[in-house]
């Protein structure tokens, strides 16, 4: 009878140990003198930052959801990786935290080389541009349980903030103002919708340059996500920032309701004219209602600050100066009902 091996059911763990090995340098690029042991032990050593009187650990997990299926088609996953720690790092950015490590999930029928190192390659892009370590991760491949040439990802970032400074929207007040921070397209929500509108009913090829698009369909999709670490703590360490959103699922309305107090509200304008095409051309396309846009994808903002109306100008004065842009979309008003985000679309 024959005799049979853990390979031969289609896992190959020497396989995934040597693409480890492979990437080495470039997970061990993204390191910051807090990581004690090296990528390969059974857990990771790090150290607390130092300089917090009272430190508060901040943790957030996301994936990418349905845009890996972009990366599918085109075998592009070269960007999928910085989406993931883009999700994690600017969700516990809100809370004024900096992120300091992060871990990563890959899971697959049968591991690719390629995708595998485009898509690790790109987690550490994204961890590079965040100031955080990619201190750790889990590679499964799981026979039978993915269909062939897809993955899934998942990452979990680790952050610390001083306790006295934690930004959580509480001292928000009437006359505040609101500045918007530009997404870089899409970023990582919608796309369920998005390849309804394009594929299902459209039937457009994803090479295609659609008109009011200056790249191929699948680039536009694919920008990655915009990670605001850097420029977000630097506002922090110069202004007194009260409340931040990152624009996920749910929008504007959906996300920034989260931090204001209630019996407040943030009264919002925005303007078609700096609304990114690609928003419109999905709209048009789909012919969606605009209250769903909304409530669906970032239109363009992809991070919110709340700020005292004093500071505001300086503030986009900073951003500029850094070669960032900002721009002032509303303001913080009493609230006569329990609406707490109203959006008007000029």
């Amino acid at each position: 009878m024959r005799s049979y091996t853990y390979k031969d059911s289609g896992v190959d763990i020497i396989k995934a140990d040597r693409l480890i090995e492979r990437l080495k340098k470039d997970i061990q690029k993204t390191f910051n003198p807090l990581v004690l042991n090296p990528i390969g032990g059974f857990g990771s050593l790090t150290e607390i930052p130092s300089g917090l009187k009272h430190p508060v650990l901040v943790t957030s997990t996301d994936g990418v959801g349905t845009k890996l299926k972009i990366a599918f088609l085109t075998g592009k996953h070269d960007t999928v990786g910085i989406d993931l720690v883009a999700m994690s790092v600017n969700d516990i950015l809100t809370l004024g935290a900096k992120p300091y490590f992060f871990l990563d999930y890959y899971a697959c029928g049968k591991i690719d080389e390629d995708t595998y190192s485009q898509v690790i390659k790109g987690v550490c892009d994204g961890c590079m541009m965040a100031d955080c370590a990619l201190i750790g991760g889990e590679t499964a491949e799981m026979p039978s349980f993915y269909n062939e040439g897809e993955y899934d990802l998942a990452g979990f970032v680790i952050g610390f903030v001083e306790k006295e400074k934690i930004i959580d929207g509480s001292n928000i007040t009437e006359g505040d103002t609101i500045i918007g921070l530009p997404s870089s397209g899409l970023h990582s929500n919608g796309f369920s919708l998005v390849r309804k509108v394009f594929f299902d009913v459209h039937n457009i090829n994803i090479n295609e340059i659609i008109e009011g698009l200056d790249l191929p369909l699948f680039e536009e999709l694919l920008k990655p996500t915009k990670i605001y670490v850097r420029q977000v703590l630097n506002l922090m360490a110069q202004f007194n920032i009260k409340g931040m959103a990152h624009i996920t699922g749910g929008g504007l309305p959906g996300n920034i309701k989260r931090i204001i107090p209630d019996g407040l509200k943030a009264k919002i304008s925005i303007k078609q004219d700096n609304v990114p095409k690609i928003f419109h051309i999905i709209k048009d396309l789909g012919n969606i209602p605009q209250e769903d846009m909304f409530s669906t994808f970032n239109m363009g903002i992809g991070f919110v600050l709340i700020v005292e109306n004093k500071e505001a100008q300086s503030i986009i004065t900073t951003l500029n100066a850094s070669g960032e842009t900002g721009f002032l979309i509303g303001k913080i008003e009493k609230s006569i009902d329990k609406e707490k985000v109203t959006i008007e679309y000029m």
